[in-house]
């Protein structure tokens, strides 16, 4: 299937339910008060749908791997910033692993989405 748009691509869509989630529990408690760790995981995981979509925008798949790169970096610290909310008791432990394998899975996507692409431009 040929993508014509970034909307379309599964991993990106995925980044964007796991962003609902981010705000949605950094938008209440604790959580919403500690302005640092909370601005902080918003920007990450906001920053995971914008390098997938900037990347692909670049017409370049040299530049869409670089750019799916960034968006994996921002998906790990997303994960460590999951692991500073569940230390500092703003998230339960049920919530934790949800987000935390949400964030596992949209990593792995973009791995081998980047893979892929890296291959088909040799």
């Amino acid at each position: 299937m040929l993508i014509k748009r970034f909307e379309e691509i599964k991993v990106w869509q995925d980044a964007r339910i796991l962003t609902k989630h981010i705000y949605d529990i950094s938008k209440v408690g604790k959580f919403s008060r500690d302005y640092g760790p909370r601005d902080q995981i918003q920007r990450a995981s906001v920053s995971i749908m914008s390098n997938i979509a900037e990347g692909y925008e670049r017409d370049s798949k040299r530049e869409f791997a670089k750019f799916l790169g960034y968006a994996k970096g921002s998906a790990g610290e997303g994960r460590n910033l999951l692991c500073v909310a569940k230390d500092q008791e703003y998230i339960t432990a049920s919530k934790f692993i949800e987000l935390y394998d949400k964030c596992v899975n949209v990593s792995l996507q973009i791995s081998n989405f980047e893979k892929y692409l890296r291959k088909s431009i040799r």
